[in-house]
């Protein structure tokens, strides 16, 4: 594994999210623990993000889930590599149900970041979107610059799904922008946002 690699690559994941989010309108965000979460919040914290503070696996899980039950709005995944490496399964779920508002975006910087920025497998010879495409996801993309990000762009905001994409980012240690903590609040702040006075029944 080349250790250097990733500090290399020319694109960097708060700015990658900033734009991921920048007039995302009433598009769903589920953010994955730990770092993604983080840029998530950077980019400005909104009802309509969810972030997971834990069940680290789950970010794919719940993303399916969520547009399965809302089919007509946008919900997009944003996640890391060490984070999806842990549900790897749920992206056979998600080519069986097959969801077209669905769209999941790895921030691959080939580390694990909230512990001590160990490689992961993707620092070797593992290809998140090969096996997403493997899996039977008809829409895989790797991006590595800003060009084929901002061309990757409309895909991942309006493209039929379900969307998979892992953009690879620079290795790097940033300041925290946490979320709110409190889970209940944050479901509750979720879900009101989603239903209105519905989520009151």
């Amino acid at each position: 594994m080349d250790k250097e690699r990733s500090k290399h690559y020319p694109l960097r994941r708060r700015e990658v999210v900033k734009e991921l989010l920048k007039d995302r309108g009433d598009m769903l965000v589920i953010a994955g623990l730990g770092a993604s979460a983080w840029d998530v919040t950077a980019a400005g914290d909104s009802p309509l993000n969810f972030p997971l503070w834990g069940a680290m696996g789950g970010a794919v899980a719940v993303g399916l889930g969520l547009a399965l039950a809302q089919p007509k709005r946008r919900v997009l995944v944003i996640t890391g590599d060490g984070e999806l490496l842990m549900g790897l399964g749920s992206l056979a779920t998600v080519a069986i149900q097959r969801p077209p508002n669905l769209c999941i975006v790895v921030l691959d910087n080939e580390r694990y970041g909230e512990t001590g920025m160990q490689l992961t497998h993707t620092a070797g010879s593992i290809d998140l979107a090969n096996m997403a495409s493997a899996c039977g996801i008809s829409v895989c993309r790797t991006i590595k610059d800003s060009k084929s990000l901002a061309s990757d762009l409309p895909q991942i905001r309006n493209g039929v799904g379900p969307v998979f994409v892992n953009i690879k980012v620079r290795a790097e240690k940033l300041p925290l922008v946490l979320p709110p903590k409190d889970g209940t609040y944050l479901k509750e702040r979720f879900r009101f946002a989603l239903l209105g006075s519905d989520a009151m029944d």
